[in-house]
């Protein structure tokens, strides 16, 4: 085992629960160690999300072991060796080693071990397979630590046996180079071929899946250069037919102007969405928003019909595929259109129009006040509305 000079400083490391909870593995003979993503986000200095370590302590003794201690425990994926226990009030995931026994390329089938380097040798990326004691001391026992500090995603050992084992790690090799990867440096050569390679796999991976893993991706902070690299190597197709990722980039340099957002670029992108299975409100935002792309709404006639957020989207969007600049003062066009209101009511064209007739006169009238850019009276409306076609 590798011990790095490296040491992890970072206030969930401190958290007295967390301390604790290490302290009463340790007492009972066993080792309790940081790993994956809070490992590698502390060193990088980035947010950590999630606190999981890694135990010799089979599940069951990890249950006994937390439950003396007076912690709360949750089996959340203890047949696959997973414990959940909250100590301190926080939740910590605690997975015993394990090594691959079988694999399919969706799932795997585990067996506990007693060996940390059996456990970093089943992780996917060598940046993932760090590890550190409850002082904070980095453990590396597959060279992790260097890529990490170039900011490379390489796979660890042989990357078609890697994939092969999870055909999902392909997305995921994108999704690691656009979250952590070095932003002046291409992806790793090896890993790249072996995705393209084995691309054809991706077909027996659920499409929940690969819509969950594609939008981790796209809310990166700039996918372009990942997604460009997916479109040549065929993979961007297989998930996404259709799409197109040139306009991904001027998007990225975009959207330093508001936070990222997936179904922005999800909408740039274009392509074939129906077996990504989406939410039904992220199907209607996206239809929304590939409707705007193609209109020539003002903002502020979008930010009364989309509202704020998608509005945005669409003016983003919308520059990015058209390589044209946002139009001026165009937040406050979105916010003055957020903030109208129409000035006509049903009550105002009853009783001369009911059902259906009223609804096409609404929308009509809808229809001419965005034309005047939201600035046309209640009475203005009315007054005019003998010069609209006759509704029967």
């Amino acid at each position: 085992m590798k011990v790095v000079g490296e040491k992890v400083a970072s206030d969930w490391l401190d958290h007295p629960g967390t301390q604790s909870l290490c302290a009463a593995i340790e007492a009972a003979g066993h080792r309790a160690l940081f790993v994956g993503g809070c490992v590698r986000n502390s060193l990088l200095g980035v947010p950590v999300g999630d606190v999981d370590l890694a135990t010799d302590a089979t599940p069951e003794s990890v249950v006994r072991i937390a439950g003396d201690a007076g912690f709360k425990t949750v089996p959340t994926g203890i047949d696959h060796g997973t414990v959940t226990v909250i100590a301190g009030g926080e939740p910590h995931e605690i997975t015993t080693f394990r090594r691959d026994v079988e694999t399919d390329g969706r799932r795997a089938v585990v067996a506990f071990s007693d060996r940390i380097e059996e456990d970093a040798a089943r992780r996917d990326f060598t940046m993932n397979a760090l590890y550190a004691d409850r002082r904070g001391i980095v453990l590396d026992p597959l060279g992790g630590l260097p890529d990490l500090k170039a900011r490379r995603v390489r796979f660890v050992g042989d990357p078609e046996t890697r994939i092969r084992e999870d055909y999902l790690r392909i997305l995921r090799f994108f999704r690691f180079h656009a979250a952590y990867g070095d932003p002046e440096g291409g992806l790793d050569a090896e890993g790249l071929a072996a995705c393209a390679a084995l691309a054809g796999g991706l077909d027996v991976i659920s499409r929940e899946r690969i819509r969950a893993e594609l939008k981790k991706l796209l809310s990166a902070r700039d996918p372009a250069p990942s997604v460009a690299a997916m479109a040549q190597a065929g993979i961007l197709a297989r998930v996404l037919p259709g799409a197109d990722p040139r306009a991904l980039a001027p998007l990225a340099h975009l959207d330093a102007v508001q936070p990222p957002r997936w179904l922005r670029r999800l909408a740039v992108l274009g392509g074939e969405t129906a077996d990504l299975r989406l939410s039904k409100a992220e199907t209607r935002d996206l239809s929304a928003l590939r409707a705007a792309l193609g209109s020539m709404e003002t903002p502020a006639a979008l930010g009364w019909r989309l509202g704020r957020a998608l509005a945005a989207d669409a003016l983003l969007a919308r520059a990015a595929l058209l390589e044209t600049p946002l139009p001026p003062a165009w937040q406050a066009e979105v916010e003055r259109g957020v903030a109208a209101r129409f000035p006509v009511t049903a009550a105002d064209l009853m009783p001369e129009h009911t059902g259906e007739a009223l609804g096409a006169r609404m929308k009509q009238l809808q229809a001419r006040w965005l034309a005047s850019d939201l600035t046309a009276s209640r009475e203005a409306l009315l007054k005019g509305r003998d010069k609209l076609p006759r509704l029967r």
